[in-house]
């Protein structure tokens, strides 16, 4: 049964963990430098959004973060990939947080068809993202609200 929790500090380092094996299955497109990059800049965010872990009973799943109506993040571990939990997660925001953005590397092809099947359209496209890297950002809107 998916259920999730706020996250606390004594949680970051699984969330850590969670993105490094997310990122190092599916962003093949990242410099190993940009990797590292990254990896020590994301938990300067944590506290700026709402960070939720996701669990299937009492396996987690993944986690996910929030800013008002703007999906932040969202990373899954990779075996959970591909078995609708994304699905589900994203149902439950978009009813129970509203969220109605969200931002993907245009390089991510997977998660970009994954957020068009939920029901967004690319809205706008940046060159670059918001750290000046090159790696250009599809900017995605709800469709379906």
């Amino acid at each position: 049964m998916l259920n999730n929790r706020i996250a606390e500090k004594v949680d970051y380092t699984n969330v850590i963990d969670i993105w490094d094996r997310s990122v190092k299955a599916t962003h093949h497109f990242l410099s190993e430098e940009d990797k590292d990059f990254y990896q020590n800049i994301i938990p300067n965010f944590f506290e700026e959004v709402e960070l939720m872990l996701w669990y299937d009973d009492e396996a987690l799943i993944g986690f996910s973060g929030v800013d008002g109506q703007e999906l932040v993040m969202l990373f899954l571990d990779p075996q959970f990939i591909g078995k609708h939990y994304g699905t589900r997660i994203i149902d439950w925001l978009k009813m129970n947080r509203n969220i109605n953005s969200i931002d993907v590397n245009e390089q991510n092809e997977n998660a970009l068809k994954f957020y068009l099947k939920q029901g967004f359209e690319i809205d706008s496209r940046s060159e670059k993202d918001g750290f000046d890297k090159p790696y250009p950002i599809l900017h995605l809107k709800n469709i379906s609200v």
